[in-house]
């Protein structure tokens, strides 16, 4: 479990370490926007290769798809973000902070429903303003609350920047998807049920961003859409669910009891069900990383309607058509970063001495394996170290490190997570035999060069 680590202890260990970095720091840095560094964009990378691998190459019912970010003004109309994809704002009259009136709501323990409507959440936020504290002044007197739009607009195309036509950045990856519903089908004629599958870009204006890379203005989601025929939801939805689990934890190797599903008391109008997963982050407490959403034949729907283009489907053993309907799930890309660091970030006692350690699985790791020579002022150390490096380099992601002693270079590659180490010393000289050092254990054991990447699989 999580209640021994702090946040605070994982944000400082991933500047430290080169994983995560405060956007635009040497201005003062944004809020809400975060730079992946050297050994955090491996990370990332790798934590969309297993998705990729686990939503699209493994299975035959999937397609993958990068669609543009930039999308007609229009389709952000049909989707209804334009007009309901908002939140509750308000600000310090003392000193003009902006304050998210629902989540300021919820600290003080007070739930306010997102079906509310304007005058129903002022009428909380009034019964409750003296419990509320602004956090930078102080005081507790705000401005009534406000609708705050979150779509992130744009002047594409709009050089008089009168903003008639405004052009908009996504507010989320999968419409992109629903616009190429009729592509796909037409260019891979896929018998339904079938998914299309992407990881891309969105941005929102957040209010006030919060709690690291949980939310942000600008992230990634990985998204899956699985088109059914109409009424045929229930057995598919369950499966998805198993799945998207079993994704989790045999896959990123997450400690299940660090994890929870909760389902959504309030749905929207048109989903039929809607479940999260949420994971135990250190200090923050359970949070959403993912949602599988029923969300019936709503958006084909409505973008059918919208465009005038029929997106239909033409079932040809059923001899139907028909509008499917879709099962979806979507996870932050930086949320499960964050909670893969969490769950792996370790402080233990090894040999005596306290360590941090990343306790990564293998496939996940940035470096996968790190080659050390005993001596760096050895010359024919040296120079059979990098031969050996040059070697694994060109199998797997693999560091050189010479400066300092062993056993710190060992430290250095159990905090980012290095699986294994290679040390090259004088008896590899005699007799090709290395070093091969396991991260988690500690333990060594002698290997033929030649044997090397057999001992590393």
């Amino acid at each position: 479990m999580n209640d021994k680590k702090t946040m605070e202890q994982i944000i400082s260990y991933a500047k430290r370490r080169g994983f995560v970095f405060q956007g635009s720091e040497i201005y003062g840095g944004m809020a809400g926007v975060y730079d992946f560094g050297p050994y955090g964009v491996e990370l990332l990378n790798n934590i969309k290769k297993s998705w990729w691998r686990a939503n699209v190459q493994l299975r035959s019912d999937y397609y993958g798809l990068d669609s543009a970010m930039f999308k007609h003004p229009q389709v952000w109309e049909a989707s209804g973000h334009t007009s309901g994809f908002s939140d509750p704002m308000s600000e310090c009259k003392s000193c003009n902070t902006r304050l998210r009136v629902d989540k300021a709501l919820e600290k003080v323990g007070v739930a306010a429903d997102e079906k509310m409507s304007e005058d129903e959440i002022n009428k909380l936020f009034d019964d409750n303003k003296s419990k509320i504290k602004c956090t930078k002044c102080g005081n507790s007197d705000f401005t009534p609350a406000k609708a705050f739009n979150l779509l992130v607009k744009s002047n594409l195309g709009d050089f008089t920047n009168k903003g008639e036509s405004p052009v908009y950045l996504p507010g989320e990856a999968c419409q992109g998807i629903y616009l190429n519903f009729k592509n796909v089908v037409d260019s891979m004629h896929p018998k339904i049920p079938f998914g299309i599958a992407q990881i891309n870009k969105a941005f929102r204006n957040e209010i006030s961003p919060r709690n690291f890379l949980f939310r942000t203005r600008e992230f990634e989601q990985a998204d899956t859409q699985y088109f059914v025929r109409p009424e045929e939801n229930k057995e598919a939805f369950e499966k998805i669910k198993e799945d998207r689990w079993s994704w989790y934890v045999n896959d990123l190797g997450i400690n299940p009891e660090n994890m929870r599903w909760k389902q959504h008391d309030n749905l929207v109008f048109y989903a039929k069900d809607a479940w999260d997963i949420e994971y135990n982050y250190p200090t923050y407490g359970f949070d959403e990383v993912e949602g599988i959403h029923d969300r019936s034949d709503y958006d084909l729907s409505v973008h059918s309607k919208a465009s005038g283009v029929d997106l239909s489907y033409v079932d040809q053993v059923a001899g139907e058509k028909y509008i499917p309907w879709i099962l979806e799930t979507s996870m932050g890309l930086g949320r499960i970063f964050l909670a893969i660091l969490s769950d792996a970030y370790t402080v233990e006692e090894m040999d005596g001495a306290e360590r941090t350690v990343l306790k990564l699985s293998p496939e996940l790791a940035p470096v996968k394996v790190a080659v050390l020579p005993l001596l760096k002022n050895k010359p024919e150390l040296v120079e059979k170290a990098k031969e050996v490096f040059t070697m694994l380099n060109k199998v797997m992601v693999s560091e050189y490190a010479e400066t300092g002693t062993v056993g710190k270079r060992y430290r250095k590659q159990d905090e980012i997570g290095t699986p294994h180490c290679v040390t090259i010393d004088f008896d590899t000289l005699e007799d090709d035999t290395v070093t091969l050092r396991d991260r988690d254990s500690g333990e060594q054991k002698r290997v033929k060069i030649a044997e090397l990447l057999n001992g590393l699989a």
